[in-house]
């Protein structure tokens, strides 16, 4: 597990304190004031095709179970939940101006941000428009990544990519059929949880998936770190690595033995590693 810098700060002061370096008074002051410097970020949730907020529901209440300091926001795509938005008009830059609104709207600090599945081509562009100086990690869970100039109908492969190129070629949002949401997304699941996956599925632009993407004004510099699906229908682990490859690499790989929607699967795994992540960049 990695070592934060709070956990190194403590440790020098309380060994400044104890040699009688310092006062306890001043070791309270000055921790105060580095505490609010190197707070925890905020953690902004980003959903994937046919999903909305709702999806992280279980997760974002297991996060408040597990770090009720942490403030997460679990946003709305355009078109989906309590967004309005047309899915037949919808383009990337659309979803990533609508999340960054929603990200001044919630008053949030500096983020970390996690996009799930489709999420892979509106999360980098998030990461872009906020800068590395405010986003203190991008996480992909599950996500398909495009090369750069392509679209997602040009290399998606497994169980979804047939919708996805006849969703194309009749140009109107739609929806997978649910036993293919179910094949695709819930292998695993209790039969709760399939309910609750299914029930929280939606239409879904079929422009998005046909618009190429481009990365060249992604910092570099923001740590990437991507949560695996290792029993994945959706995105195999090839399609997985090659996703990664597609985005020049990550700096951390952290595997789960979870299908898809992990987030609903396996939330209490989910939810520890998001915030890990989170104090890790404190």
């Amino acid at each position: 597990m990695e070592t934060t810098n709070v956990q190194i700060f403590s440790l020098l002061f309380s060994y400044a304190r104890c040699r009688g370096i310092i006062d306890s008074t001043t070791v309270a002051k000055v921790r105060e004031a580095f505490a609010q410097t190197m707070s925890l970020p905020d953690l902004v949730l980003v959903h994937g095709g046919e999903h909305a907020a709702d999806c992280w529901d279980l997760t974002v209440a297991e996060l408040r179970r597990q770090a009720p300091e942490l403030r997460v926001l679990a946003v709305d795509l355009p078109g989906r939940g309590r967004k309005p938005g047309d899915l037949a008009t919808a383009t990337i830059a659309d979803w990533v101006d609508s999340i960054c609104t929603d990200i001044e709207d919630a008053g949030l600090g500096d983020v970390v941000v996690a996009g799930h599945s489709m999420a892979g081509v509106t999360v980098p562009g998030v990461v872009a428009r906020l800068g590395s100086a405010r986003v203190r990690e991008m996480i992909l869970v599950a996500a398909f990544v495009p090369p750069q100039g392509s679209a997602i109908v040009d290399t998606l492969a497994g169980p979804l990519a047939w919708f996805a190129r006849r969703g194309a070629r009749i140009g109107k949002p739609m929806k997978v059929p649910a036993a293919a949401a179910r094949f695709a997304f819930c292998n695993g699941m209790t039969s709760e949880q399939r309910k609750f996956t299914l029930s929280r599925l939606y239409t879904e632009s079929v422009r998005i998936p046909t618009e190429p993407v481009d990365r060249s004004d992604m910092p570099n510099e923001v740590p990437r770190t991507w949560i695996m699906t290792t029993r994945d229908r959706a995105l195999s682990i090839r399609s997985q690595q090659d996703s990664i490859a597609a985005l020049g690499g990550v700096d951390k790989i952290i595997t789960v033995p979870a299908c898809h929607d992990v987030m609903i699967s396996d939330p209490k795994t989910l939810a520890r590693i998001l915030i890990e992540r989170c104090e890790s960049k404190q």
